[in-house]
């Protein structure tokens, strides 16, 4: 029965990437996949380009996500791109949704899946998740995320970091994630939280790529070399 698999492929690396991901993108009729723009590669499909199988033609279409903060042109595009989904499937085609990390965590799945159990509840969904780089990056970091009674935030960086100040009270570990451009602003709330200088202090960005950087020192060392202006990147600041 033709039907519509969320596939995350994790942070970057093709090695990372989940048999059951790899079996799910070779059955795929149509493989989709996210782009900010018509110009710009997809980041998620560069990750499970080495495991196509081009001698199966299958349709590639890239579903475009602009950049931006307006509810209104977000939710416009979620429900144009779902619809598009929804025409594949309904058709008699097997596709497949690519995002990187992990569909259900910060991805533009979420919205879409949302709409489509709404306006297509008999269609067949399902979801393989993946790996996210907040366990890639402690690996290849060697720090813990969380010991026994230890509590975590998990912050988009590029929104509002107002509540920081409060929810550092209360949490041992600190992941900023989405945007490495706001990692300055994240930074001076973090001393401003009372987050202790010899905290340890981890920055990375492109996991699992070529372009991969990863520094680990501690938060009273950082300073504007340290930090990265990619988006893709990651911060975690951990008491000690």
């Amino acid at each position: 029965m033709p039907g519509l698999i969320g596939i995350g492929v994790g942070p970057g690396d093709p090695e990372l990437l989940t048999v059951k991901a790899v079996k799910a993108i070779h059955n795929a009729d149509i493989i989709m996949c996210p782009a900010s723009n018509e110009d710009r590669p997809s980041i998620a499909l560069s990750v499970v380009s080495s495991v196509i199988d081009k001698s199966k033609n299958q349709e590639i279409v890239k579903l475009i996500f602009p950049m931006t903060k307006d509810k209104d042109v977000l939710k416009a595009t979620w429900k144009k791109n779902a619809k598009i989904m929804a025409e594949k499937v309904l058709s008699g085609k097997n596709v497949v949704y690519l995002t990187v990390g992990d569909p259900y965590l910060y991805s533009t799945w979420i919205y879409m899946h949302r709409d489509l159990e709404e306006n297509y509840p008999d269609m067949e969904i399902s979801v393989i998740p993946g790996i996210v780089s907040i366990f890639t990056f402690a690996a290849k970091v060697g720090i813990s995320i969380a010991e026994g009674s230890e509590k975590v935030a998990i912050i988009p960086s590029c929104y509002d970091l107002s509540s920081v100040k409060e929810i550092a009270k209360y949490s041992e570990t600190m992941v900023f994630l989405k945007d490495g451009r706001y990692f300055d602003q994240v930074i001076k709330v973090l001393k401003e939280s009372g987050f202790p200088d010899d905290s340890i202090f981890a920055i990375g960005q492109d996991l699992g790529t070529e372009n991969e950087i990863i520094r680990k020192l501690t938060l009273g060392e950082v300073n504007d070399e340290t930090l990265t202006t990619k988006y893709f990147s990651i911060l975690v600041v951990k008491r000690v």
